[in-house]
């Protein structure tokens, strides 16, 4: 038990650095943050469910330290409107970082600008010249896995070291590009719901790009932009979300153009994800995922919840308490617990029965919803023990064999956890050929290549 300690200790002070987290604010700028489930800025207007799927229906400067933080020159919040796993009209929202740095020259952020709690997007337009020049938009999503809403980004931001901030935003920023951080849970907090974190992550690509190419005075910068260029980037949780916006594109929003999408430590399968880690050290990932996923099925919510126990050391409330915990707090309570002895009939009432296997098989299950359009690179550790890399080869494998256009990257060493550090800078030099338009000098533009490598720059003990 001391060493399953131990190693619960390392986990968490590696979490802390590679699963960072996010936060949000009003009109004008608080001086600090307020948690979503208390600030009234995250509602959407009463008549948001008219407005097409990518709308401003919000607009505001990010409170707090955000800007000091990540060295940008401004940072707003966005609430928008998007679709949920039911195709109903919902809305969610991201936080975009304004590069301090095109590149080249220094971008000046107008302190005047207009703020608003509410946007017409139909209404804007540019009030200075159209830049000539390509706006690059870096969409990231961050593996944040809570069924908490507190723990979304736009308000976790704030309670992320700067020394983890800078180092996985600080290459992005000083390249001179946009940073997209969607809450792509929504406002339920719906962890490993595809559908809705594929939708959310989409429709705020859609609202950012149309603030950059059309509404220069509401984000205060010199010109609109008369293009953007855009990818996707994300690993683990982050990772599910950018595929299942990867595979949604092409029938949910056809008329994007996504220069590629980084995926890292893929989940393909929530049910294999459920099996692997029940007993172990990141059960802690299944009480937020089975409330997560259910949020947006009532019905079947209702249904696995009555199943829970109403009395022993694993019972209803020790496992609803999921629904406050952000992951690193679930992690520890929920360490090495056997998830289906919280339920009456064991892991059977989560997994098995008509009602169960239709939301897993349209919300959890990668691969059904279409094919990528756009180029893909995937990494993974071979030994990750979160997600199987037969999963993630299957899943490859597939796109392939419809013509998908696939780096895949299998990693020789390390785990879940550990491969996040270690595909870090491959993933980044990729983006950065996606974005800057070398992809096609640099890397295979057509067809599939795997390949296996050995990286090893995380020499965490934890395995995952």
């Amino acid at each position: 038990m001391a060493s399953q300690l131990l190693s619960l200790l390392l986990l968490l002070a590696a979490s802390s650095t590679i699963l960072p987290v996010v936060s949000a604010a009003p009109c004008p700028p608080l001086k600090s943050p307020i948690p979503p489930s208390q600030d009234p800025w995250y509602t959407a207007p009463p008549s948001f469910a008219s407005a097409a799927p990518g709308s401003v229906l919000r607009l505001r400067r990010a409170p707090g330290n955000l800007t000091a933080i990540y060295g940008s020159a401004a940072a707003y919040n966005i609430l928008y409107r998007t679709t949920d796993s039911q195709y109903k009209p919902a809305w969610a929202v991201t936080t975009l970082f304004i590069p301090a740095t095109n590149g080249t020259t220094t971008t000046t952020v107008r302190t005047s600008t207009p703020r608003r709690e509410t946007v017409d997007v139909n209404k804007t337009a540019c009030t200075a010249s159209v830049s000539s020049s390509t706006a690059k938009l870096l969409s990231y999503q961050i593996p944040y896995d809570s069924a908490d809403v507190d723990a979304s980004p736009s308000y976790a931001l704030y309670a992320s070291t700067v020394q983890s901030a800078n180092a996985t935003y600080g290459p992005i920023l000083s390249a001179g590009w946009f940073l997209n951080i969607p809450d792509y849970e929504g406002p339920l907090a719906s962890f490993t719901a595809g559908v809705m974190s594929g939708h959310a992550t989409i429709d705020s690509i859609r609202a950012v790009v149309s603030l950059l190419t059309t509404s220069d005075w509401l984000l205060g910068l010199p010109q609109c932009f008369e293009d953007v260029r855009y990818a996707m980037w994300g690993y683990s949780g982050g990772a599910l979300a950018s595929e299942w916006a990867a595979e949604l594109q092409v029938q949910y929003a056809p008329e994007l153009v996504f220069a590629g999408a980084a995926l890292g430590g893929l989940t393909p399968n929530v049910t294999s994800v459920l099996e692997t880690i029940n007993g172990g050290l990141a059960a802690g990932l299944a009480p937020s995922s089975i409330l997560g996923l259910t949020s947006q099925y009532p019905d079947v919510q209702e249904l696995l919840l009555g199943r829970l126990k109403a009395a022993g050391p694993y019972n209803a409330t020790g496992f609803l308490s999921a629904r406050d915990m952000s992951l690193a707090q679930a992690e520890v309570a929920f360490a090495f617990h056997d998830i289906g002895a919280y339920f009456v009939d064991g892991l059977s009432d989560i997994i098995t029965g008509p009602e169960v296997d239709r939301i897993i098989f349209s919300d959890g299950i990668m691969g059904y919803h279409g094919v990528p359009q756009m180029p893909l690179f995937a990494y993974k550790a071979i030994q990750d023990e979160i997600s199987p890399v037969a999963d993630t080869d299957k899943l490859v494998g597939e796109y392939c064999n419809m013509g998908a256009n696939i780096l895949y990257q299998r990693n020789t060493v390390g785990g879940h956890t550990a491969e996040a550090t270690n595909g870090f800078q491959a993933a980044l030099e990729w983006l950065t050929s996606v974005l800057e338009g070398t992809y096609a000098q640099e890397y295979n533009s057509t067809g599939c290549t795997v390949e296996q490598v050995t990286v090893r720059l995380n020499t965490s003990p934890i395995k995952f």
